[in-house]
């Protein structure tokens, strides 16, 4: 059983609360843009391969931001990073409004670019603060707990998609869409990306209010002992994680475990019109269920972690994810839809617990360490293009074979990580 140590200090509560908020935040606008590949799609009339720009555009965003972030948060501090990705993040969201004017796919994929490029700087500060404001024992479980209220988040967010979104697309085909006048087509996407706009341009107030409240926050005093050396020695740097093989492969699982999880999702809509037929809307309602499992396992995970070492835990959900995958492919139907909610119970501990596990024993390389971390985020850029067109080419079933595996991966990754301790 693992020592028992508190998860946060009493002089660092109030900064931890404002930190989970951030991590809410981040999963509200990640959710929200998962079923803008299928809105795109229609909205554009586009195939599943165009529309995955959409994924390409916000994890691309994660990938190129990182290590900017990297050096804020080592020239300055973690709350520097923390505000900065929250102003680049309110920057982007309130870009939408222009974008719905201009009706254009460009604008709008430059705005999720911004957006998600702050909210890259603000995971990248944001998680190895947490893990700082605390003992280094429970740092794992820390992390967890605040990513507990990512889920929250997420569920907000696919259910601003569901009921302002979703709902407000015209039910008009391709070919139908085709044989409007010029006027009747533009009324129609006029109004189908207005109620995209809504929630984004609301996202970015709530988001201002977040930055104040961060702001006036005072910075914890055992965090401020801890980033006394602001002096950036990049390449050195770079040279010692570079060289450290389990900070390496842990990179590589969690480009792999989100790669997982924005195929699992983004692709979900899709597979359930496959498999029971129906439209966009109950597509959106099985998500909504996928993101309820997730947020109550998030939370029961963390409590188990207290009995289970979290590789071991990881090994487990990561076969099991990996075997429902296969369960969606050979099943297409109702058994199918119930395995496909149940890889979110498997998702809910793989990135904070990856993201732990990797940077764990870094000390102050853990800030660029960090940044690689997040960089690995490009997997939910990349991936998804894969499985994009199998499905056009094959099937929304069969392409469920690209997280399955992406899950084996970070399987491999745990057992790893048990058998360098054993040793050790």
């Amino acid at each position: 059983m693992q020592q028992k140590a508190p998860l946060v200090s009493r002089d660092m509560l109030l900064p931890f609360i404002l930190l989970t908020v951030c991590f809410a935040a981040w999963g509200t606008a990640a959710n929200m843009t998962d079923p803008l590949v299928k809105v795109f799609s229609k909205i554009f009339t586009m195939s599943s391969l165009q529309s995955a720009l959409v994924q390409f555009s916000y994890y691309g965003a994660y990938f190129c931001l990182a290590i900017p972030a990297a050096f804020i948060n080592k020239r300055f501090s973690y709350k520097t990073g923390v505000l900065t990705g929250l102003g680049c993040a309110i920057v982007g969201a309130f870009m939408f409004y222009p974008a719905s004017q201009m009706m254009t796919y460009g604008f709008f994929l430059a705005a999720l670019f911004i957006l998600a490029g702050g909210l890259s700087i603000l995971e990248t500060s944001a998680n190895p603060y947490v893990m700082r404001m605390g003992s280094e024992v429970t740092a794992t479980r820390r992390l967890n707990f605040a990513q507990s209220f990512n889920p929250v988040g997420t569920n907000l967010g696919v259910f601003l998609a569901a009921t302002l979104i979703l709902p407000q697309l015209n039910q008009a085909t391709a070919d139908e869409r085709s044989n409007m006048s010029a006027d009747q087509l533009v009324a129609v996407m006029s109004a189908e990306l207005e109620a995209v706009m809504v929630p984004y341009v609301g996202f970015a107030c709530v988001l201002v209010v977040i930055w104040i409240a961060i702001a006036m926050m005072k910075t914890p005093a055992v965090c401020q002992a801890q980033e006394t050396s602001n002096k950036v020695d990049f390449r050195a740097t770079m040279g010692r994680l570079f060289k450290n093989r389990h900070y390496r492969f842990g990179v590589v699982a969690q480009f792999f475990n989100v790669a997982a999880q924005t195929c699992v999702w983004t692709f979900t809509i899709q597979y359930v019109m496959e498999a029971k037929g129906g439209d966009e809307i109950s597509g959106g309602t099985v998500l909504q269920y996928s993101m309820l499992v997730f947020l109550v396992s998030r939370f029961v995970m963390t409590w188990i972690m207290g009995f289970i070492r979290p590789a071991a835990l990881l090994t487990v959900m990561s076969t099991v994810a990996t075997l429902l995958c296969l369960c969606m492919i050979a099943m297409p139907n109702d058994t199918g839809v119930w395995a496909l909610i149940g890889i979110s119970a498997c998702l809910s501990l793989m990135f904070p617990t990856i993201y732990a596990i990797a940077l764990h024993g870094l000390k102050d390389d853990a800030k660029f360490g960090a940044a690689g971390l997040v960089m690995a985020i490009l997997g939910g850029a990349l991936i998804p293009l894969i499985q994009a067109a199998l499905i056009d080419n094959y099937s929304t079933a069969l392409s469920y074979i690209v997280p399955a595996g992406c899950f084996l991966i970070v399987a491999s990754y745990a057992v790893f990580d048990l058998r360098s301790k054993q040793r050790a």
